[in-house]
């Protein structure tokens, strides 16, 4: 809380009363001090306390009556202590002075509360409209992250029902072109074979591509199985060195949180295939006491440049995906090359 604000809960209605007297004593006290030390050492400058107090607690007509009590109980006092003027002119011009003096004080004392005050509404105001912006971000991730997934199944499914049907029909259609050939004893038959074959290995790719496209929530036990087959599939489809290190039994709390990080290896191993050329990606998952480490290293061409990488929708998803479980979630390049990608869940999560 600020020094304002302190003041103004201080100043309520019920404490009003306490400041007024408090100001008038300390006048009152430096009034008796000016005149005890006589007229020949002014305490002329001390007079700022209670009219600066009086303006801070109660605004800046409470300061101008302070200042009038200030400017006569410094005169008085002097008086009494038997200080002698020649004309009444002196003595009005004295006073004006002083009072001019403490005006000038409640002006510029005035000002620096008004311009604090208008300085704390902006604060609150950015601060409000910074919560709301974080907040609007924060939702906006998540539907696109919702979108994502449901485009990702909607192509999963486009894949398996669609293209993978129209592969098995023609694989078929071509398997009876076989059988016709080798009646025939056609020399095109070793050809179409090898059509077929093919076909059948574009089948198995398509069916790989849907399985990764479909997968349902990973299971709380099933994250280490889950990263170790999905690394066997990369290194067969692409003909990568894709493999998996980690303990095989780790117990997570929810299947949710398995998820998220079964998908943010996903998208940093494809990272690593389409925008690196990886040619050998390392997953590798470990338990300490205090975390679970998921890291994901290869050897690509490293991370773009910083404006192209804030702008990738991957880096962002796999980041809103960290915040979600409340990981922490890194990506560098290492001093050898390629990219690390680490994301690293303290076990208070679980």
């Amino acid at each position: 809380m600020s020094l304002w604000q302190q003041i103004v809960v201080q100043s309520e209605p019920r404490q009003k009363k306490w400041f007024t007297g408090l100001t008038w004593g300390i006048l009152a006290f430096i009034g008796l001090a000016d005149y005890l030390l006589g007229f020949e050492r002014s305490l002329f400058g001390f007079y700022f306390i209670p009219i600066a107090l009086a303006v801070v607690a109660r605004g800046w007509r409470f300061g101008v009556v302070i200042a009038l009590g200030s400017v006569a109980t410094w005169i008085v006092g002097d008086w009494l202590a038997g200080a002698h003027f020649n004309s009444p002119a002196v003595l009005i011009w004295n006073a004006a002075v002083a009072m001019l003096t403490y005006l000038m004080l409640i002006g510029l004392l005035s000002g620096l509360l008004a311009l604090q005050r208008d300085l704390e509404a902006r604060v609150q105001q950015r601060t409000v409209a910074l919560t709301k912006e974080v907040a609007e971000r924060e939702r906006l991730e998540k539907a696109v992250l919702e979108i994502s997934e449901r485009e990702r199944r909607s192509i999963g499914h486009d894949l398996h029902d669609g293209l993978g049907q129209h592969l098995t029909g023609t694989a078929l259609t071509g398997q009876l072109i076989v059988e016709k050939l080798q009646r025939r004893a056609a020399e095109e038959t070793p050809d179409v074979k090898n059509m077929v074959t093919l076909v059948k290995g574009a089948i198995e790719q398509t069916r790989q591509l849907a399985k990764g496209l479909l997968l349902a929530d990973i299971d709380a036990e099933g994250l280490a199985s889950a990263l170790q087959e999905f690394c066997v599939n990369t290194a067969s489809q692409f003909g990568v060195d894709c493999y998996f290190q980690g303990e095989p039994h780790i117990i997570l709390s929810e299947s949710g949180i398995a998820t998220h990080l079964y998908r943010i290896a996903l998208e940093a191993i494809r990272n690593a295939l389409q925008h690196g050329h990886a040619r050998s990606i390392a997953v590798r998952l470990s338990v300490t006491d205090k975390q679970i480490v998921l890291s994901i290293s290869d050897d690509g061409g490293g991370l773009p440049l910083p404006s192209a990488r804030g702008a990738g929708l991957g880096l962002r998803i796999m980041e809103h995906r960290a915040r979600m479980i409340g990981a922490a979630f890194a990506i560098e390049t290492p001093p050898e090359g390629g990219t690390l990608v680490v994301c690293k869940l303290p076990l208070q999560a679980l």
